[in-house]
C-alpha cells in the first residue's frame, strides 16, 4: 500500500512540474516575441506564418533613439559609401536622420521619455511606501476612533478602476497647473499606490511582536526611536516586497499617464505606440521601445526576488 502511494505521490508531482512548465513557457512567449521583434528587419516583422530564424539586427534601436523623416529621391552613392553602419540602415529603409545645423543627428523623445518614468516611479515609490508604513504602524500598534472604518475608507479607494476618476482628475488638475507636470503624476501615482501599502505593511507590522518594541521603551528607547531601529528593521522585507509592487504598478501606468501628459512629463507608456515609420506603424521600434522598457523593472524585481514570496503570503514572524 505504501508502495503504491508512493508511485501516486511521485506521479502526481511529475505532473506538477509539467504545468508548471507549460505555464511558464506560455508566460514568456510574449517576451519572447516583443524580444525577437526587436531585433528583426522591418520585413519580417508582420509576416504571416511567423519568421522565426533570421539574423539579428539592431536598426531597430537606431530608429528609436533618433528623429528621421522619409527621403525624397536616392542617397548620393559617395555619401552613403562614407555613412556609418546605422546611417545606411536608415538609408536602406528610405529614410534620412533629421540633422541640426550642426550635422548631428537628432535624437527621439524616447530618452526622455524613459527618465520620466524613472523619476516618477522611483519617486512615487518612495513615498508611497513610506507614508503606508508610518500609516500601517499607527494602525497596528494603536486604537484608533473607528479604525476599521478608515481602513474600509483607505481600501475603498481601490475599488473604482482608474478611468473612472481619470475625466474628474483631469479637470481638477488643469484647475491647478499641474497636467503634464511630474509632480502631478507623482501625487497621482502615490495616491493610487498608498492604499495598498498601508494594508500590505499593516500585516507585516502586526506579525512584529510588540514585545520588541516594549523592550526598548524599557530600555530608555523612545517610541520613534523604537520604530526606525526595531520596527523597520523587522520590517525590511515587508517594504522591500511592498516597493516591488508599487514600483511595477507605477512603472507600468498608461491610462493616467496618456491623458495626464502631453510632452514635458510624458513617461515611455504611451509614447511607445506613437512610434512610425514611413507613413506606417513601425512595430520593430515598438518592440525594441517596450524590450528596453522592461529591464529596469526586471532587474529591480529580480534584485529583490526573496521578498515577493513573502510579500503576497504576508510572511510570518515567529514569537
Amino acid at each position: 500500500m505504501a508502495a503504491v502511494q508512493s508511485r501516486r505521490q511521485k506521479t502526481l508531482n511529475r505532473a506538477a512540474i509539467v504545468l508548471v512548465v507549460l505555464a511558464t513557457l506560455v508566460y514568456l512567449v510574449p517576451i519572447y516575441w516583443i524580444s525577437s521583434t526587436a531585433f528583426k528587419p522591418r520585413r519580417l516583422a508582420t509576416t504571416v506564418p511567423p519568421t522565426v530564424l533570421f539574423t539579428p539586427e539592431l536598426t531597430a534601436y537606431v530608429k528609436l533613439f533618433t528623429k528621421r523623416v522619409q527621403m525624397i529621391g536616392q542617397v548620393d552613392p559617395d555619401v552613403y559609401h562614407k555613412a556609418p553602419w546605422w546611417e545606411k540602415r536608415v538609408y536602406d529603409l528610405g529614410e534620412r536622420f533629421i540633422k541640426d545645423s550642426e550635422g548631428n543627428i537628432e535624437l527621439s523623445a524616447y530618452p526622455s521619455r524613459f527618465l520620466n518614468s524613472l523619476i516618477v516611479a522611483m519617486v512615487s515609490t518612495f513615498l508611497a511606501v513610506a507614508m503606508g508604513t508610518l500609516t500601517a504602524y499607527g494602525f497596528s500598534r494603536f486604537r484608533l476612533p473607528g479604525e476599521q472604518d478608515w481602513l474600509f475608507f483607505i481600501l475603498s479607494t481601490r475599488m473604482l478602476p482608474p478611468v473612472v476618476v481619470a475625466i474628474p482628475m483631469f479637470l481638477m488638475y488643469r484647475a491647478v497647473g499641474l497636467v503634464d507636470s511630474h509632480i502631478g503624476l507623482i501625487i497621482l501615482y502615490t495616491a493610487f499606490n498608498l492604499s495598498f501599502s498601508v494594508w500590505l505593511m499593516k500585516g507585516f507590522i502586526d506579525e512584529i511582536p510588540r514585545e520588541y518594541e516594549e523592550a526598548a521603551l524599557v530600555d530608555g528607547y523612545t517610541r520613534v526611536e523604537a520604530f526606525f531601529k526595531i520596527v523597520l528593521s523587522q520590517a525590511a522585507t515587508g517594504i522591500a516586497a511592498t516597493a516591488v509592487f508599487c514600483f511595477i504598478t507605477a512603472w507600468n501606468e498608461y491610462a493616467f499617464a496618456l491623458m495626464m501628459t502631453n510632452r514635458r512629463a510624458q513617461t515611455a507608456p504611451p509614447f511607445i505606440p506613437s512610434q512610425l515609420g514611413s507613413g506606417i506603424t513601425d512595430w520593430t521600434a515598438i518592440a525594441a521601445g517596450t524590450f528596453l522598457f522592461l529591464v529596469p523593472v526586471a532587474i529591480f524585481t529580480f534584485l529583490l526576488r526573496k521578498h515577493l514570496l513573502r510579500g503576497v503570503t504576508f510572511g510570518a514572524i515567529r514569537r
